[in-house]
């Protein structure tokens, strides 16, 4: 994956700097979420954390979204900085980005131990992955 990566970047053309951004876009993305998945069955088995009720899942659901909004404006905003080349600007906004479902991800596998409000934010992950990668 990073040899293509890179031999996109070398490439020099628009359409390679595009396919470099969203194997970066993904490769972010992975790097945040592989240590996600054992470490949540971990705490769901040593210590569960559980949210009860629906104002503590609507506070929790909003904190992800408010972080993962902020998460994606600072990476429009490096991916329009102009101090930056053309390539640079596309990867470095495009890992920045890869935060926002990241973060999304995480929380959900902290929770493991709560099934229905894990699969709603690894949903909304999903969503975020898909509105974040790079066009």
């Amino acid at each position: 994956m990073l040899d293509a990566l890179t031999r996109d970047l070398r490439g020099g053309d628009a359409a390679g700097h595009l396919r470099a951004a969203r194997r970066a876009h993904l490769l972010a993305f992975l790097t945040l979420a592989a240590p996600g998945l054992p470490l949540g069955a971990l705490l769901a088995l040593l210590r569960p954390l559980r949210v009860e009720g629906l104002a503590t899942q609507g506070g929790v659901l909003l904190l992800v979204i408010l972080l993962a909004g902020v998460a994606w404006h600072l990476a429009r905003r490096t991916a329009r900085d102009e101090t930056l080349h053309a390539p640079q600007r596309a990867l470095a906004g495009a890992m920045q980005a890869a935060t926002a479902p990241g973060l999304a991800f995480l929380v959900g596998c902290a929770f493991l131990s709560t099934p229905l409000f894990a699969a709603l934010l690894w949903t909304l992950a999903l969503a975020l992955f898909v509105l974040t990668r790079p066009r």
